[in-house]
């Protein structure tokens, strides 16, 4: 039989290191690759063409959310699992609204990672017990009286706004995308007027606030 091959994101080498021990003692799993950020792993998904990927939800340069729905769009066939501390309806939603298909707490046990592997492997969705349904539904409730304004922004000015929290300067920004100085100026100018915020350290604070980014993962 085809083992199940696995590719792990996340910024955390020892953290890598202690799924991938796990994950190989599961009979009929490999695991592939490992990336430290979300461009990387789309980069190695491309190359290694994993059935599973295991997503640390905050990651430097692209965060595991922005990673995840650009891996169901790019590659539809491969099935996403967050990776998270967090329990709060707000990042499950995202997750599973970024086409994620499983959420796991990282203070899971063992036993907890290889059911999450197995049901997903067969096509379910799987996600930790302490992320209770009714959690997700009050949210769902919430927000579908109206968009927040993180939804209101598109994947690029999140992506912008994401590298802007996390230091980078316009020219690093222009880099990282590819893109001219003045289209990531541009970039950054359409963001501020779209959250009607007009510093740095506001859009840093949004950032955190919305949980583009986290300070304690």
């Amino acid at each position: 039989m085809r083992p199940t091959r696995v590719l792990l994101a996340d910024d955390h080498a020892l953290v890598r290191a202690g799924f991938r021990t796990l994950l190989e003692t599961f009979p009929g799993v490999r695991v592939v690759a490992e990336a430290d950020n979300g461009r990387e792993a789309l980069r190695l998904i491309r190359t290694h063409q994993p059935d599973i990927v295991f997503m640390d939800i905050s990651m430097p340069e692209l965060n595991g959310l922005e990673a995840a729905a650009r891996v169901a769009d790019e590659f539809p066939s491969v099935r996403v699992i967050m990776l998270s501390m967090h329990t709060n309806e707000e990042y499950v939603l995202r997750a599973l609204q970024a086409g994620a298909v499983g959420y796991l707490l990282k203070d899971a046990d063992p036993a907890e990672l290889e059911f999450a592997l197995t049901a997903v492997a067969r096509g379910d969705t799987y996600l930790s017990p302490p992320v209770s349904r009714h959690v997700i539904e009050e949210y769902v409730r919430r927000v579908s009286e109206g968009h927040t304004p993180l939804e209101t922004l598109t994947p690029r000015q999140r992506e912008v706004l994401q590298l802007i929290a996390e230091g980078h300067t316009t020219r690093e920004i222009a880099q990282t995308l590819g893109v001219s100085v003045k289209t990531a100026e541009t970039h950054r100018t359409q963001l501020m007027e779209r959250l009607d915020i007009h510093d740095i350290a506001g859009l840093v604070r949004f950032a955190i606030r919305t949980g583009l980014i986290s300070v304690d993962e």
